[in-house]
């Protein structure tokens, strides 16, 4: 039964003794960790919109942490992209279970530089190029025949061509307010550390109880 399933984490602990000033840093090092222990989608995370006070959820993968925000692409007609255009107040969580970790972030999401979405554009595959230029992301469609046949149809359109970015996708940045660590521990006893932005460089942390 579902009320059966459970684990009892007790890989990791989580201690103030240890941790570093800035939540960034305690990030990425979570981040190398997932790479290196092989955890599967490490960037996968979940991304939280609100419009008309509904929330909305899905997943997208983490492409960069530059000047302490997260970064991801997407299509800008996209739904997620028009929840964001009503409101900028976003969150977004990894969980890594191999790890028994989660972090949990708050933040004030906006679109990043033309140039660096044209940079990122430019190193994807050419696949995943054309995908861009087919896909008009959220609208219906009729069937996978009528998607498939306009890849093919981009396909022969950009034949022996580079692939520009198209003038409708690009990159946003999160730039975090609150951003907490969640490491399992036995008995649900788990650890959680806050931290809370104070000012562009500063930041201060709490425990929470489990």
């Amino acid at each position: 039964m579902l009320r059966d399933i459970r684990n009892n984490y007790q890989k990791y602990t989580l201690e103030e003794s240890t941790i570093p000033e800035t939540p960034i840093h305690l990030f990425k090092l979570w981040l190398d960790e997932a790479i290196h222990n092989k955890v599967n989608e490490p960037t996968a995370m979940v991304l939280a919109t609100t419009v008309n006070d509904e929330p909305d959820t899905r997943i997208v993968l983490l492409k960069e942490v530059s000047n302490d925000q997260f970064l991801f692409y997407t299509n800008y007609k996209s739904t997620k992209a028009k929840q964001i255009a009503e409101n900028n107040h976003v969150a977004i969580n990894f969980f890594w279970a191999e790890l028994e970790r989660q972090v949990r972030i708050k933040g004030i999401i906006s679109k990043t530089d033309d140039n660096l979405s044209e940079d990122y554009f430019n190193s994807r595959p050419r696949d995943s190029q054309l995908g861009a230029w087919t896909s008009a992301q959220s609208e219906i469609i009729k069937s996978r025949d009528e998607l498939e046949q306009k890849f093919r149809d981009t396909t022969a359109q950009f034949e022996g061509l580079s692939i520009p970015k198209p003038p409708n996708w690009g990159g946003y940045q999160v730039n975090p307010t609150e951003i907490e660590f969640w490491q399992g521990r036995p008995g649900r006893l788990h650890d959680r550390i806050r931290y809370y932005k104070i000012d562009s460089n500063q930041w201060e942390y709490k425990r929470l109880s489990p």
